[in-house]
């Protein structure tokens, strides 16, 4: 998937980015090997974890074992998605994540440097968490105030913040959440979404309103409530950027 924009600097012109989003701590192949094989041969700059990476029920043990093996590919960026939040242990998913050198964005930036030039990731929190975190708001102004001409990525869990973060002006949005629309059907699309909604919208692929692109994943594993995929496969998008 290429996305293209007149803000990206040349030198990230190719620039690959592997979005991993909604595992729930299910496992592919032995030990994950089949995973980190399709994330290994896509070559990528930066692995976006975009949330539900864990759930309420996932062994951390199984996972513990997985991070280090992604963060050997390429560096890894995480945000938090609903289910996390929802985890009892979540602290100790948190630590976790530190460990294996995967860097987690609390409604926060971080500026990617080639040379001379610089685009900006950003990390926006689920609105699962505490009540009195960040807004996007602030953050997105704080990285206008600092960095004006920057080309602005921002890993957002939720699928459904096209409209808000195009107000924002974000340049991209990467997101998972929706699993696909759990089922989907030729030439129809999407039939039913996490929430228990009938054609939910943004639910894969790239969608763009005016500077900002959205790239929502099918993801790849199944939620404990709709633990069902049907004309729905598991997928790790990777998206290239190319200077327009």
């Amino acid at each position: 998937m290429t996305v293209s924009s007149v803000s990206i600097p040349a030198v990230f012109d190719g620039f690959r980015i592997a979005l991993v989003t909604d595992l729930h701590g299910r496992t592919f192949g032995p030990d994950n090997d089949w995973l980190v094989g399709q994330l290994t041969n896509a070559h990528p700059d930066l692995i976006a974890l975009a949330g539900d990476i864990a759930d309420e029920e996932s062994n951390l043990q199984v996972l513990s074992r997985l991070l280090p093996r992604l963060a050997a590919i390429a560096p890894c960026y995480y945000v938090t998605g609903n289910h996390e939040w929802r985890m009892e242990n979540r602290k100790e998913w948190f630590r976790l994540l530190e460990r294996c050198g995967i860097t987690r964005l609390e409604n926060e930036f971080v500026t990617l440097s080639r040379g001379e030039d610089t685009i900006v990731l950003a990390g926006v929190d689920d609105p699962n968490g505490p009540r009195d975190q960040k807004t996007p708001e602030a953050l997105l102004g704080e990285i206008h105030a600092q960095h004006p001409d920057a080309y602005t990525i921002v890993l957002c869990h939720r699928n459904d913040q096209l409209e808000r973060m195009a107000r924002l002006k974000a340049d991209l949005v990467l997101s998972g959440h929706a699993h696909g629309g759990v089922v989907r059907l030729p030439f129809v699309g999407a039939i039913f979404g996490t929430h228990y909604e009938f054609f939910p919208d943004y639910t894969a692929g790239l969608y763009t309103l005016g500077r900002t692109s959205l790239v929502v994943s099918r993801g790849l594993g199944g939620s404990r409530r709709i633990p069902v995929r049907i004309g729905n496969r598991p997928e790790i998008p990777v998206i290239t950027l190319r200077k327009a």
